[in-house]
């Protein structure tokens, strides 16, 4: 049996700690020392990633926090307005690092001090991304040479660099001990394939390619999330993910209001917002983040104004919403059935178009009818994806 010493457990205080293996270890610790969070990240982001790719054929990404994925997505060129939106505008980015790009645009600021999971071997371009962005973790199946040494000098050289063996797969049988109690169950198996996506019950009934390849990235991506969980996604990324909660409205109005700040990150007065000489990524992500809200306090806009040379037009009202009307074709996927209409009404604000979830509620027929009534597309999967 191999062992790995951890930094500490869950807290600092939680010492000793260490992995132990059965048999040979799949991962190596090429830089830095791990707590016990970095490996819970580490482990769930490269499944999430190898996943995509597996599914979906194409170099795939996750940016991961406190064991939620912020973001995940798949190779799909970048316009104009996702490079800036991205802050990748002046990098020559390898399809891996579109990926990474993408995934962590989900959600920047939940991604700051992220696990980068990486379902290829990282190049140069990735930890090139790697090196300006607040990361703590990287996992992948390799590196080159050029890209470990980048990466090594990350974080004054303490930056967790972990390779992991891509055909690693663990017993069918897995364990975990709570309050000194140790449960039991088969692991989560489950193959998330185009069959998911059969049972159209609405109305409207087509799904065009590029959608059912984001509610399928949308479904693994749960896959992986904490429960309740809700994503939305759209070429080939997510740009909203509610987790953890325990009302699934508060999933989809989580999620949606994300994408809605994705989606609002991408205008033009956002684009063009000149900061304050000095101003950090990280505080530029926020100050735009900032003014994505519908509303700050005047104490926080008073701190707000401060990142800026020029001080940004905040959009009104209606402006936000007029704005929004152009996120459109917006794909929608839940980790166990819609119990109420609400979601749909939520979901249909902030241009979702497409659906996938369990189904076998005992209120299906009045979410088919909300679908209905918004032209949407819906599929009952029966397949729930609890993770916790």
């Amino acid at each position: 049996m191999e062992e790995l010493p951890l930094r500490y457990g869950m807290n600092p205080h939680q010492v000793p700690a260490k992995i132990m293996f059965n048999g040979s270890a799949p991962i190596k610790v090429l830089n830095g020392k791990p707590s016990l969070i970095n490996v819970l990240d580490a482990f769930n982001a490269f499944q999430l990633a190898r996943e995509l790719r597996k599914s979906l054929g194409l170099p795939s990404a996750a940016s991961f926090k406190h064991v939620n994925p912020a973001g995940a997505a798949v190779y799909s060129p970048l316009n104009d307005s996702l490079r800036k939106s991205y802050f990748v505008e002046d990098l020559d980015l390898s399809p891996l690092a579109v990926a990474y790009a993408r995934a962590r645009g989900t959600d920047r600021v939940s991604s700051f001090g992220d696990c980068a999971a990486l379902s290829d071997r990282v190049d140069r371009s990735v930890a090139q991304l790697l090196k300006r962005e607040v990361s703590d973790v990287v996992v992948a199946p390799g590196y080159d040479d050029d890209a470990l040494e980048i990466l090594k000098t990350k974080k004054n050289g303490n930056y967790l660099i972990v390779e992991i063996d891509p055909s690693y797969e663990p017993n069918p049988i897995e364990q975990r001990t709570v309050f000194g109690i140790t449960i039991e169950q088969g692991r989560n198996n489950a193959i998330v394939t185009g069959e998911i996506l059969a049972n159209v019950v609405t109305t409207e009934t087509f799904i065009p390619e590029s959608a059912k390849q984001d509610l399928l990235l949308a479904t693994i991506t749960l896959k992986y999330t904490q429960s309740n969980s809700i994503c939305f996604a759209v070429n080939g990324q997510t740009i909203g993910i509610g987790a953890g909660q325990q009302s699934r409205i508060h999933c989809t109005r989580l999620a949606a209001n994300k994408a809605d700040n994705w989606y609002l990150r991408q205008h033009p007065i956002a684009l063009t917002m000149k900061f304050r000489k000095g101003t950090s990524r990280p505080e530029r992500n926020n100050a735009i983040d900032q003014w994505t809200c519908d509303a700050l306090s005047l104490p926080e806009v008073r701190e707000w104004e401060n990142n800026f040379e020029e001080i940004p037009h905040r959009l009104s009202h209606i402006e936000r919403r007029e704005w929004l009307k152009g996120l459109q074709e917006v794909s929608f996927a839940s980790d166990a059935f819609i119990p109420f209409r609400d979601n749909l009404d939520r979901a249909s604000q902030s241009g979702v178009r497409y659906v996938v979830q369990t189904g076998h509620s005992l209120r299906d027929i009045e979410v088919i009818r909300a679908a209905d009534e918004y032209g949407m597309v819906m599929s009952f999967s029966g397949l729930r994806l609890f993770h916790h």
